[in-house]
């Protein structure tokens, strides 16, 4: 089984590369931000995850490892095939998945070709507190957990933490009632209360607006 690839880029497709390795070209399916960082002539590093079906195998490439586990996870969300994946991680890095699914963010989802409201649905919650990588930190607004020895998630919240989530996401609906985006809302809250010092939503709204207000300044 091919788990990486390092040769030089031999020509492009729409969504797809040929490697030389060694005089051997491995024609490898890309996501749209990983295709932006190759250039032909040049050598190129790439992770891979290999499909088997009964009728083809197919090589997924990516430039980091981060993005080829998240396209393990994703693709084992039903509904959510290899293309679909591809697309998705063609419009949201690592770190905006994270986000997004943290914040419950469908919209974000639809921005990819084939995700549609029902399957954005699915993937936000079905993977809602998932650790991929170390794109989700310890400190997680939605959620903190510790590995058990066999590897399953335990939770470990306090009912203070538990208070402060709620707070957190109170605040996140208002802003959205208010017609901001959600993901966005979740990143200006989860950064007004990162300090840990407002203890109301109406405390904790107010300096997530001024977090909006010093964007547009």
């Amino acid at each position: 089984m091919i788990a990486k690839l390092r040769g030089i880029v031999d020509s492009f497709g729409e969504d797809w590369v040929i490697v030389d390795v060694n005089g051997v070209g491995y024609l490898v399916f890309v996501s749209a931000k990983t295709m932006v960082k190759l250039v032909k002539g040049y050598e190129t590093v790439l992770y891979i995850e290999t499909v088997v079906r009964e009728d083809s195998i197919s090589l997924y490439g990516f430039a980091s490892a981060l993005e080829k586990e998240w396209f393990i996870t994703l693709t084992k969300v039903q509904g959510v095939g290899a293309k679909v994946c591809l697309n998705i991680l063609s419009v949201l890095t690592p770190s905006n998945l994270s986000q997004a699914i943290a914040a419950q963010d469908k919209a974000s989802f639809t921005r990819a070709a084939g995700v549609g409201p029902k399957l954005a649905a699915r993937i936000v919650t079905e993977l809602k507190g998932k650790m991929v990588g170390l794109s989700f930190g310890a400190d997680s607004a939605d959620y903190a957990a510790v590995l058990q020895e066999d590897g399953s998630a335990q939770d470990v919240q306090s009912d203070t933490e538990n208070k402060q989530n709620k707070m957190i996401e109170d605040a996140i609906s208002a802003l959205v009632n208010l017609g901001y985006q959600r993901i966005e809302a979740y990143q200006a809250v989860n950064k007004a209360a990162a300090d840990g010092t407002i203890k109301d939503v109406s405390a904790l709204i107010k300096a997530a607006l001024k977090e909006f207000a010093s964007k547009e300044n």
